[in-house]
C-alpha cells in the first residue's frame, strides 16, 4: 500500500501539471469570447478538467489516506448526475426510479467522494440484476433521536440526509450480511470485483460522519439507506466574471516552476491582469533571481516539488534573505504535514493544484495584502 501511495503521488503531480493549463487557459480565451457557442465549449472543457483534477484527489485518497475537500454539496446534482450515468451505461433490462425530497438540506462533504458511494451501490445493484429488475434512489431528510442512535452503530443525534439505493434482485444471505463491508470480500466470480467496492463505501460515508443501515432478502432484493449530516451552510455561490477577477497594480511576482507548460500560462495569466513576472525553473534558478533583485520583488510563487533545488529549501533559502517576503506554494500534493511544521515560517499561504485563473489571482491578491491566509480546505483537496 506503500508503494501504491507512492505511485499515487507521481501520476497525481504529473497529471495536475496537464491539467493546470487547461484550467488558466481557459479564463485568457474567455477574455476574447463572445460566440456563445465556443463560450459553451469551454465551459465543457472546465467541467472536463475539473473532473479530472478530482479523480487525482480521489486516486489519493484511497491510496494515501487523505481526506478529500469539504463544501456545502446539493445531493440532488449528484443523484442526476448519477441517473444520467445509469441510464446511459446500465442494462436496458433494468429499470431506474428516482425519487427526491424537494426540501432535501444540503451537506458538507466531497461530491466525488459521495458520487463514488453512490455510484458504487447502484453498480452493485446492477450486478444483483442479472435478469433485470428495478433500481430505486430515493433521497429525503431524516432526524436521528436518542433512541434510534442507540440502536445503530455510527449514529449520532441530529439531522442527516438519507439516500436509500434499492434493487428487486438476487438478495444477500443472512450469513455474508455481517460481512459485506470487510475488505477484499465478495460474492462474485473471479475477476468481476475485488472486494472494495463496500468497504470503501463505508469508510468515505465514516468519514463524513455518517452511517449506512442494509436491508436484505434472499431472493426479494436488498437495500442500502446512506445517511450524511446536513449542514446550515448554503450552496449558493456568486459567479466569478472577469471584470470581478483582483487585478494587480504592478507588482513584481517571482514565479518557480519546473514544468514550462505550467509556467508559461501561469506567467501569462499574471502578466494580463497587471503583475509584472519574473520565473524560474527551479530553486536554484530562483535564488540566483531574487538575489538580483533584493528589495524588487513583492512576492514569490513557487511549486513545491521540482528537481535540483524544491519548494521547501528553497523557501528556507529565501527567508534567510528576506524575512519579510510574502510567498505563495503550491502543489499537486497536499502539504505534508511535517514539511509545514518545519517550514512553518515561510509557508503561510498554499494552494492545491491545478488552480483556475481567478483562484490564482484572488490568492496572489490575498497574499499581497497579507490578511487572509490560503490554505489547502482539506489534505488533498482543492
Amino acid at each position: 500500500m506503500e508503494s501504491i501511495g507512492t505511485l499515487a503521488g507521481g501520476i497525481a503531480h504529473d497529471l495536475n501539471n496537464v491539467l493546470a493549463p487547461i484550467l488558466m487557459s481557459i479564463e485568457l480565451l474567455r477574455l476574447e469570447m463572445e460566440a456563445q457557442e465556443r463560450s459553451e465549449i469551454l465551459d465543457i472543457i472546465r467541467s472536463a478538467a475539473q473532473r479530472g483534477s478530482d479523480m487525482v484527489r480521489q486516486v489519493l485518497s484511497f491510496a494515501r489516506g487523505v481526506e478529500g475537500q469539504r463544501v456545502v454539496v446539493e445531493l440532488k446534482h449528484l443523484i442526476r448526475d448519477l441517473s444520467k450515468i445509469v441510464s446511459e451505461t446500465f442494462p436496458r433490462n433494468i429499470e431506474l426510479r428516482t425519487e427526491t425530497a424537494p426540501d432535501m438540506r444540503p451537506v458538507l462533504g466531497d461530491p466525488t467522494q459521495i458520487h463514488q458511494v453512490l455510484l458504487n451501490l447502484c453498480v452493485n445493484a446492477r450486478d444483483a440484476m442479472p435478469n433485470g429488475g428495478i433500481l430505486t434512489v430515493e433521497s429525503s431528510n431524516f432526524t436521528v433521536d436518542d433512541q434510534f442512535a442507540s440502536l445503530v452503530p455510527d449514529a449520532r443525534c441530529g439531522d442527516y440526509v438519507r439516500i436509500e439505493v434499492g434493487d428487486t434482485g438476487t438478495g444477500i444471505p443472512p450469513a455474508n450480511l455481517e460481512k459485506i463491508f470487510d475488505p477484499f470480500f465478495t460474492t462474485k466470480e473471479h475477476g468481476k470485483g475485488t472486494g472494495l467496492g463496500l468497504s470503501t463505501s463505508l469508510a468515505i460515508v465514516r468519514s463524513h460522519g455518517g452511517f449506512i443501515r442494509v436491508q436484505s432478502e434472499p431472493g426479494r432484493g436488498s437495500r442500502f439507506a446512506v445517511h450524511f449530516p446536513a449542514t446550515e451552510l448554503s450552496s449558493r455561490r456568486p459567479e466569478t466574471h472577469a471584470d470581478e477577477i483582483p487585478r494587480g497594480h504592478g507588482e513584481r511576482i517571482l514565479l518557480v516552476e519546473d514544468e514550462p507548460a505550467v509556467r508559461a500560462v501561469t506567467r501569462q495569466t499574471l502578466e494580463q491582469f497587471g503583475y509584472k513576472v519574473l520565473v524560474a525553473s527551479d530553486g536554484s534558478e530562483a535564488v540566483s533571481v531574487f538575489a538580483q533583485n533584493v528589495g524588487k520583488i513583492d512576492m514569490v510563487f513557487t511549486d513545491m516539488m521540482m528537481p535540483v533545488m524544491d519548494g521547501l529549501a528553497t523557501i528556507h533559502v529565501l527567508r534567510r534573505m528576506d524575512p519579510q517576503v510574502r510567498i505563495l506554494a503550491a502543489s499537486g500534493l497536499s502539504l505534508d504535514q511535517s514539511a509545514a511544521k518545519e517550514a512553518s515560517s515561510g509557508i503561510r499561504h498554499f494552494l492545491p493544484k491545478p488552480y483556475s485563473a481567478d483562484v490564482l489571482l484572488s490568492a496572489v491578491a490575498k497574499v499581497l495584502k497579507g490578511s487572509v491566509e490560503i490554505r489547502d480546505p482539506a489534505p488533498g483537496g482543492r
